[in-house]
């Protein structure tokens, strides 16, 4: 089985590891164990605040042998406050700096909303917040508009600090938006989906455009009960379809609906710092999900979306952040 997603003229493993919410002291060692495991393909963000606990894991393991930079696929992604063209490249440098890298594989735009910039040298990452310690504290959005901060992304591939350019969390419309201006064609889009929110007329729209899709949270609630933002009760892992297939196949819930992500047509980039789970997560790719199986899966869509600026920018950070509707 194809393990490898072509994007524009790069192999981009279908499995990654996601670096959201892994603990900064925890963060090097996982990367260490997920590269032993097989792991080639690393999502990281300036956001997830463990950038530069990633670059000690990297280094770790190019030293250790255990693989080379060029058989690595490191995707990082533009936070919001520095959507102006001026910004861009400073926010990019600084992400390879923690990375400890020469070049990024593919950088994003996290998501299509500008906020008022944040100095590195007065909070990194700034997060939400524009300033954290008002009175009242809220989110101060910037009036730049999606193209200039496309041309800025379009300016790194140029100076070779990037070799793809992609974005996250757009939408039909604005993903039809930049496909019109777009000198340089987004290699990827990468969304929140699974069982629950199966998003499948953007993500064949992606695919009309040749546009790569990457899955985030591909298992749904588990990324979420954490932070209060989802229950165990959410969890897909415990449908009857879903478990049946498991059954089946001789394999875990999770590992079934990671393999429907994949048979989708998408990759996938679960998160976890268990060695255990690493381990699972990565084998996908012994077995097949009918195609029945793959119908009943897809049925469960309930169009829930966990992670929703238009939900949580109102009750964390008081400002109405709607991208979705």
């Amino acid at each position: 089985m194809d393990t490898k997603m072509k994007v524009a003229e790069s192999d981009m493993p279908m499995v990654g590891l996601g670096l959201w919410k892994i603990e900064r002291d925890k963060t090097a060692a996982a990367i260490v164990d997920a590269i032993a495991a097989g792991y080639r393909h690393l999502d990281s963000a300036a956001d997830y605040g463990n950038e530069a606990e990633a670059g000690e894991g990297i280094a770790a393991a190019l030293a250790k042998g255990l693989c080379i930079r060029d058989e690595l696929w490191i995707t990082s992604k533009l936070w919001n406050t520095y959507h102006r063209p001026e910004h861009v490249r400073p926010a990019c440098e600084k992400s390879l700096a923690d990375l400890g890298l020469d070049y990024l594989d593919l950088y994003l735009v996290h998501f299509p909303i500008a906020l008022r910039y944040v100095d590195f040298a007065t909070r990194y990452p700034p997060e939400w917040f524009y300033d954290p310690e008002a009175a009242a504290p809220r989110m101060e959005s910037d009036s730049v508009p999606l193209h200039e901060t496309w041309a800025a992304m379009e300016d790194l591939v140029d100076a070779g600090l990037v070799r793809q350019i992609g974005v996250c969390n757009y939408n039909s419309a604005l993903l039809t938006d930049l496909m019109a201006y777009a000198r340089i064609k987004p290699a990827m889009l990468q969304i929140e989906s699974h069982p629950y929110l199966t998003q499948e007329r953007l993500i064949r729209l992606a695919q009309q455009y040749d546009v790569s899709v990457t899955a985030f949270s591909p298992l749904g609630a588990l990324s979420y009960v954490a932070l209060e933002m989802a229950t165990a009760q959410d969890s897909v892992l415990k449908q009857p379809v879903v478990t049946a297939a498991a059954q089946r196949v001789n394999k875990s819930a999770a590992q079934v609906v990671l393999r429907w992500g994949l048979q989708r047509g998408t990759a996938i980039i679960p998160k976890t710092s268990r060695l255990e789970r690493l381990q699972e997560n990565i084998a996908l790719f012994d077995f097949t999900l009918e195609a029945e199986e793959m119908e009943a899966i897809s049925a469960l869509n309930q169009n829930r979306r966990f992670n929703d600026p238009g939900v949580f920018c109102e009750l964390a950070f008081n400002s109405l952040c709607p991208i979705y509707d």
